[in-house]
């Protein structure tokens, strides 16, 4: 995305941005490393922590003095929208990126009306879901989508599926879906952090995880993210296989729901809760794995637009089990790096699970297969 010594520096607007975690953070850290010094401004909210890892990027970060997480608030809006016009005056950007559709684009779009710096939008698949919703319900919803993104140079999408729904709105707001205004970028990990043949051990003894084959899972603890299907799935394999354990990585609201299906379930020894885990930590997080596991599903206002998370575990050599929605079969090729199956089903995702763990030789070809498809194109250098 970044252009060869520019004349200008370039302001890239996020919400979601490290020590924060999520994939989109980690997107946007990436942006913000490998644009050259200098050449990149990046605008986003108060994170505790964040005056310990901004220092580590070549590129300087701006702080907005109110918190990231009330920024699409309108006295955050307003906050921002008068910093990033402050930034916009003293630093001259040639370009404004947006991290994501909202909240980033309200004050990428006031610089645009007031300076007609030109802006691009990235795009992810719950914020496309959530402003076809909207456009659907109510005529001011349909002109808030029309005022967000019809004056965007550029709509950056990272699947087939979110790059189609892109074109949805486009058309559905009274005009063509401009094939020059939708640059399709699948997302990348790092094939030098994320590898095989670390040692799981430090890992394992730092959350207190017994040996085990393991089934991982890192997402937020949110109902699409699917997983009370794998718990369900847990629950069928628990008599063939009484050694399988399932380590379920992240925080979120459905925490409490996914404890009482597993006591439910007859699986709770089965599967262990791991909240915060560091970014040097998941690599040997990954490595712990026989199958990372990701059986994401649409719902009306979300959706795994690609899933970072999948090629992270592909670039450390494990296979992949993921729900077929979304954007997700652009991360993982069915067949080749990992396996997609119904989202709805836990029969299904037994099925695929049993599969891979009657034949481990098959697991370690797809896993083999993911981290080749890293090194030659899922990776940043690229993107």
């Amino acid at each position: 995305m970044s252009r060869e010594r520019p004349l200008q520096p370039d302001l890239l607007i996020t919400r979601d941005f490290p020590p924060e975690g999520g994939g989109i953070a980690r997107w946007m850290s990436e942006m913000a490393k490998r644009y050259p010094p200098g050449a990149l401004l990046v605008s986003t909210g108060k994170v505790q922590g964040s005056q310990d890892s901004d220092p580590l990027f070549p590129n300087h970060i701006d702080r907005v003095p109110f918190p990231a997480t009330r920024l699409k608030i309108a006295p955050g809006l307003m906050v921002w929208s008068h910093r990033v016009m402050s930034l916009v005056k003293t630093s001259k950007p040639g370009f404004i990126w947006c991290g994501n559709l909202r909240p980033a684009t309200y004050p990428a779009r006031w610089a645009h009306i007031r300076t007609g710096i030109p802006y691009g939008i990235v795009l992810h698949g719950g914020d496309l879901l959530t402003l076809r919703q909207g456009y659907r319900l109510a005529r001011f919803k349909r002109l808030a989508a029309r005022w967000l993104i019809g004056s965007a140079a550029l709509l950056v999408p990272h699947s087939q599926w979110s790059q189609q729904l892109a074109a949805d709105i486009l058309q559905a707001r009274g005009g063509p879906a401009d094939a020059t205004r939708l640059w399709l970028i699948p997302l990348g990990t790092d094939p030098a952090i994320f590898r095989p043949g670390i040692d799981a051990a430090p890992f394992m003894r730092a959350h207190g995880l017994p040996a085990g084959r393991w089934l991982v899972t890192v997402a937020r603890l949110v109902p699409h993210k699917g997983m009370d299907i794998t718990i369900q799935a847990l629950a069928i394999l628990r008599d063939d296989f009484p050694d399988l354990r399932y380590a379920i990585v992240g925080t979120g609201a459905h925490d409490t729901v996914l404890r009482d299906l597993a006591q439910a379930c007859g699986v709770a020894d089965m599967v262990w809760f791991v909240r915060e885990v560091t970014d040097t930590a998941l690599p040997g997080l990954y490595n712990m794995a026989e199958i990372y596991v990701g059986i994401s599903r649409q719902t009306p206002r979300a959706v795994e637009g690609f899933g970072i998370a999948f090629l992270e575990a592909s670039a450390c050599g494990k296979p992949v089990i993921a729900g077929k929605s979304g954007g997700i079969p652009d991360a993982v090729r069915d067949g080749e790096t990992g396996l997609l199956v119904d989202p709805e089903s836990p029969p299904a995702v037994a099925a695929a699970l049993r599969s891979l763990l009657r034949a481990p030789q098959r697991g370690r070809t797809l896993g083999e297969a993911g981290r080749q498809a890293v090194e030659t194109f899922f990776n940043w250098d690229r993107v």
